[in-house]
């Protein structure tokens, strides 16, 4: 044979590179213009273009005059993908009892770098005033449910700073997180790691108002309850019903019903 063969490896890899960096351009903006693509992703012009406008084509992008955003078959499939996840199967009863026993939002979430990315997100009026989303990420540094990952999981990254080194022994030791307030002001949050510490997968965390929330071991009970049955769920030991406590254990403690009416001192 006659002529050169392209390469089989590097020309379906440059082109999934490039897509790759035009999606990933999408995360946090919203809507964005070409030229603005092009900013961000150092590609040139008429490749972009070409690139977006196929992506249009494909349902992977929606285009509104100038601009363009991500379009539905991106919806369709990271929702498949959320919703085929064994952990967030595993998980998911367990969290809408979490939520319903306590009246505080719920997060599930895993660790991607130095990053938290939030698998569900379940609440109630709290949950509008959070940043936080199913998709979204987040400096785990800056939030009970990454500190608890990164103190915890085998795969997290060196503590930055002595201060928070310190701090991740600590939750180590206590085998859970705390936010009082640091990040939203009024919002406080716990936090506790799915699996061993060394070891653990995900973490789950409850994030309410201040005047509810008190960071000791009784308060922090459902959360660690919710942990252990979602891991035994995961590794298929028995069947769990999702049932966070005995009913005459969570009588003492906050639940929707009650919270308006619970101070603590």
């Amino acid at each position: 044979m006659t002529g050169q063969v392209r390469s089989t490896d590097s020309a379906p890899t440059a082109i999934l590179d490039r897509v790759s960096l035009v999606l990933d351009a999408f995360d946090g903006p919203g809507l964005l213009t070409l030229t603005q693509v092009v900013t961000l992703t150092g590609l040139p012009r008429s490749s972009a273009h070409r690139i977006l406008e196929r992506l249009v084509q494909m349902r992977w992008l929606r285009r509104d005059g100038r601009n363009y955003e991500l379009g539905l078959r991106l919806m369709e499939l990271g929702s498949l993908a959320i919703h085929q996840d064994r952990l967030h199967h595993a998980a998911l009863p367990f969290l809408h009892e979490l939520h319903r026993v306590t009246g505080h939002v719920v997060h599930l979430g895993i660790l991607h770098d130095s990053d938290v990315v939030y698998l569900e997100k379940i609440g109630g009026r709290v949950a509008s005033a959070l940043p936080s989303r199913a998709g979204g990420r987040f400096p785990a540094d800056k939030s009970p449910i990454g500190k608890a990952l990164l103190a915890c999981s085998a795969t997290a990254p060196a503590a930055g700073s002595p201060a928070l080194a310190d701090e991740l022994d600590k939750i180590r030791q206590q085998g859970m997180a705390f936010a009082t307030g640091e990040n939203i002001a009024g919002i406080g949050g716990i936090a506790v790691p799915i699996g061993p510490i060394g070891g653990a997968i995900a973490a789950i965390s409850i994030c309410g108002p201040m005047e509810h929330l008190k960071f000791d071991h009784h308060h922090a009970a459902p959360v660690r309850m919710a942990a252990i049955a979602i891991m035994r769920n995961m590794s298929g030991a028995q069947s769990i019903v999702p049932t966070l406590q005995r009913r005459s254990q969570l009588r003492s403690l906050p639940t929707a019903a009650r919270m308006p009416q619970v101070r603590y001192a």
